[in-house]
Order: structure tokens, then C-alpha cells, then sequence
């Protein structure tokens, strides 16, 4: 229990951060033998206060952004669900079989962060509107989709997408970002609490950690080395990975 709550810690300060927090959460319950969905189930459920606690230590970044939150948050809240649905609906050896990929895919978005923010950087002074171009909203839905069935670094994809496509300070894009991750992971553990199976006791405990790592990570996240957490994040992940196919 003091090690499922401490993931949820980690995963909430990480998430507020650069969004990966999952990749803590996730291999952390199937060490302790929480079957994969019932882990992803639960873990989702169990994020969302953290979520909501990292987006109001970001409020002031908020200032402003209504318009783009309304517009792109329902393409997050969609993408979320038809996630969500997918989970629930492909064979639990389906989830199985995809799960060490999602997991490669979020430890290789994480690995090229760097690159993605120089990237974005670069493309920062091209001609964007203050709502961003038609692609990005259905990019957003994508990354919904995504966040819906797993969710690791899907704030890493959503940051990529927000970066590129809208006009506006890394740090405001970073606290729309919280609001449209919590947005998907709020309809997905909706629908994974009237359906699916879910371990109360995992989401009380991840969900009381990650409402503190949220706080950790609006207040003092930007001091982190970035490195550092990469470094840690990786290594997290690819514990995860060794533990789900040596399962």
C-alpha cells in the first residue's frame, strides 16, 4: 500500500510535469499483481484527482484560455471515450498484446522530448493562429483516443500537437495540457466505474498520492531536472516492460 501510494505521488508530480505518470503507476501495480486491465482500469479512476490538483496549481496559466479549452476539450473528452470503449470491448489478450508497444511508444516520446520541444521551438515563430489550424483539434481527439485505452505520455503527444499548432507560451500550452489529459481520464474513469472491474482500494491510494504529487508538480516541477526525470522514467518503463512480458 505505502508503494502504490507513492507511485501515485511520483505520477502526479510527473504528470503536472511532462505526463507520463503512468509509467510509474501501471508497472507498479502489476509488480503487486494487479491484473493488466484491472490496473489500467483503476489507475485511470485513481489519476484524476491528481489531474484536477495539477491543473489548479496551473490556473494562472489558464488565464485567458476558455475558448480553446471549450473547443478542444470536447475533441478530448470523445477521443476519450471512444478510448475507453476500446479498452473494455477488444479481448483482455488484445490489451495484452498491445500494452509492451504503448508502453515502447511512451518510453521513446519520452526519451525524444528534448528533440519534440526543439521542434516545437523552431516551428514556434511560424504563422499560427491563437486557436491553432483545423488539424488540431482531431489531433487532440487521436491523442484522446489514446489516453483513453492507456494514457502513458499521452501529455507528452498532446504537448506535441499544442505546441506545433497553437501560437502561445510553452508554460500556458503545458496547463491547457493538464486540463485536456484530466478531461479523458475523467470520461474514461466514469465508464470504467459503471462497467469494468475496478480495485477501489488501488484507485484510494493512487488517487490520495497523486492529488499531493500534483501540488509537487505545479509548485516546484519547473526546478526538476528534466534529465532526471527521463532518466527515472525510462527506467521505470523499462522495468514495466521486463515484468509484462516475463508475466
Amino acid at each position: 500500500m505505502a508503494a502504490v501510494l507513492l507511485a501515485g505521488l511520483a505520477a502526479g508530480t510527473i504528470n503536472t510535469v511532462v505526463g507520463s505518470g503512468t509509467l510509474i503507476t501501471f508497472p507498479t501495480l502489476l509488480a503487486f499483481g494487479v491484473p493488466p486491465v484491472t490496473a489500467n482500469v483503476s489507475n485511470t479512476i485513481g489519476l484524476v484527482p491528481g489531474v484536477a490538483s495539477g491543473v489548479y496549481g496551473y490556473r494562472r496559466e489558464l488565464v485567458g484560455q476558455r475558448g480553446r479549452i471549450v473547443r478542444l476539450g470536447a475533441a478530448s473528452l470523445l477521443g476519450g471515450l471512444v478510448g475507453a470503449v476500446l479498452l473494455l470491448s477488444l479481448p483482455s489478450g488484445a490489451f495484452a498484446a498491445i500494452v509492451p508497444a504503448l508502453i515502447v511508444v511512451g518510453l521513446l516520446l519520452v526519451v525524444f522530448q528534448p528533440r519534440i520541444a526543439a521542434w516545437v521551438n523552431e516551428r514556434h515563430e511560424g504563422a499560427r493562429g491563437h486557436q491553432g489550424p483545423w488539424w488540431v483539434r482531431p489531433g487532440v481527439a487521436v491523442s484522446g483516443v489514446y489516453g483513453g485505452y492507456f494514457g502513458a505520455a499521452q501529455g507528452v503527444i498532446i504537448m506535441g500537437i499544442l505546441g506545433i499548432g497553437i501560437d502561445d507560451s510553452l508554460q500556458r500550452l503545458n496547463g491547457l495540457k493538464n486540463v485536456l489529459a484530466g478531461l479523458v481520464n475523467g470520461i474514461a474513469g466514469a465508464l470504467f466505474i459503471l462497467v469494468a472491474p475496478v480495485d477501489w482500494t488501488v484507485v484510494a491510494l493512487i488517487a490520495v498520492g497523486s492529488v499531493i504529487g500534483g501540488q509537487l508538480g505545479a509548485g516546484v516541477g519547473r526546478r526538476l531536472s528534466p534529465l532526471a526525470l527521463r532518466v527515472f522514467i525510462v527506467v521505470v518503463g523499462l522495468v514495466a516492460l521486463a515484468a509484462f512480458l516475463l508475466r
